[in-house]
């Protein structure tokens, strides 16, 4: 697979699927490992998926291992394809077409190639983010070792509520002095943990992502599933879900939407991502 194919499973086909045919033009790919005219299909589909350079992006779905979503779509027939803009399906078909007809199918949608990117430097690798659990063990042991270093007290709390020990957490946090106390790390956590209480009877994430796709007009599913998102550490996803129940009912209970907005930007360390949410939050107001 290249850059612009995925695998489409049920628990991220709201946020991988969905609200990315928003930006993109997402092709979804129902097929199986022993259908023939999928085999045919689908190597076309990724050549024009690279040639394409990000032009549309495409999902594929096993049937055999992604049943409940085949179900939801009531796929009949393999290969099905969907074609998918602004979060609604546009258009589809289930044959094995050829390349020519493949090309017409795309241009009939305004589907277009993506110009290639000068080349640049080899980028670096990001360094891997450090395990919470294992950062648990580690501030442990330092903290042993440095009783009376808060610092080492407040990261550990951080660490703790990484791995949703939100009660010892708490504990840390509590014990801080003023200072560090406001730190604004400690703030943001706290504001996690305050989410994660809320949705602590929920049910999981798999079956809201179900119930939304089921029916979009779900708003308590819609605000289940984001702040699910935000509590495990899935920013962009939560913050996306809880921007979509804004745009579908912006007065659902009394203007909730936009409160949990603001208290979600509260939870995200990534101030870039707050901005770009911040801003579309303010394009629906317009």
């Amino acid at each position: 697979m290249n850059a612009f194919v995925f695998d489409a499973k049920l628990d991220s086909f709201e946020q991988e699927v969905i609200n990315a045919s928003k930006e993109t033009p997402v092709l979804v790919d129902f097929w199986a490992e022993w259908c023939a005219p999928c085999k045919q299909i689908g190597p076309l589909l990724e050549k024009l998926a690279l040639e394409f350079n990000g032009g549309f992006l495409l999902a594929k779905v096993d049937v055999d291992k992604e049943q409940q979503l085949a179900g939801y779509f009531q796929i009949k027939s393999i290969p099905t394809l969907m074609l998918l803009k602004d979060g609604k399906i546009v258009d589809g078909f289930s044959a094995a077409l050829p390349e020519a007809q493949l090309r017409e199918f795309l241009n009939h949608h305004q589907i277009t190639a993506k110009p290639q990117l000068a080349e640049t430097a080899a980028d670096t690798p990001e360094p891997e983010a450090a395990d919470p659990h294992q950062e648990v063990i580690r501030l442990r042991h330092a903290v042993a070792e440095t009783p009376d270093d808060d610092t080492l007290k407040l990261e550990l709390g951080l660490a703790l509520t990484a791995t949703q020990a939100y009660a010892e957490a708490l504990a840390l946090f509590d014990a801080l002095p003023a200072n560090l106390a406001m730190d604004d790390r400690v703030i943001k956590a706290r504001a996690r943990i305050d989410l994660a209480e809320r949705v602590k009877d929920a049910p999981p994430v798999e079956v809201l992502v179900a119930a939304v796709a089921a029916n979009p007009g779900d708003f308590e599913a819609h605000r289940l599933l984001g702040l699910q998102y935000l509590v495990q550490g899935r920013p962009e996803a939560g913050l996306a879900q809880l921007l979509e129940l804004f745009r579908l009912n912006r007065d659902y209970q009394d203007g909730l939407p936009r409160k949990l907005l603001i208290e979600a930007f509260n939870t995200v360390d990534d101030e870039d991502l707050v901005r770009h949410y911040r801003r579309k939050m303010a394009s629906l107001l317009n």
